[in-house]
């Protein structure tokens, strides 16, 4: 019976702590939205270019696989980065029918714009923690991310 009350308030407790992540994850995403709109692209999508400016030339697979969404929500954000002109593909040097992402000149000037601005938000998002909160923080969602994208 006593294990039975641990495993229910376990049960609980983590539920209490899904439900303030998924809180606290919205009001971030949310943030950012607001804070990072005058760049007229939405987060999600800022965030695809700015890793095609990091990664360049990236294949689809290996840039869906950092941001970590699906490859056919990336093929999507990409279509309308391609198609706004801020990201053009090209054609594999050593596998001519891979497909390579890269940043045009305006896809590269609004990454880094957009890179700059989003580090400004952080800082004010997460400032209501200490430094070392942050750090703690931060370990505890990549350990919750890892074990989550590894194998069972």
């Amino acid at each position: 019976m006593g294990g039975r009350a641990a495993s229910g308030a376990s049960a609980q407790r983590a539920g209490r702590l899904a439900d303030a992540f998924g809180r606290a994850g919205k009001s971030v995403v949310r943030a950012f939205d607001d804070r990072l709109g005058e760049h007229g692209v939405s987060t999600p999508r800022s965030k695809l270019l700015a890793e095609v400016a990091r990664m360049q030339p990236v294949r689809l697979a290996d840039l869906a696989r950092e941001v970590g969404i699906s490859q056919g929500t990336a093929s999507t954000l990409v279509e309308a980065l391609v198609r706004d002109g801020l990201v053009a593909r090209g054609v594999d040097d050593n596998d001519r029918r891979a497909i390579r992402l890269t940043t045009t000149p305006e896809g590269e000037t609004q990454a880094r714009n957009w890179l700059r601005d989003y580090v400004v938000v952080a800082g004010e998002i997460f400032s209501c923690l200490t430094a070392e909160e942050q750090r703690q923080l931060t370990r505890l969602l990549d350990r919750i991310a890892e074990s989550l994208d590894s194998p069972a």
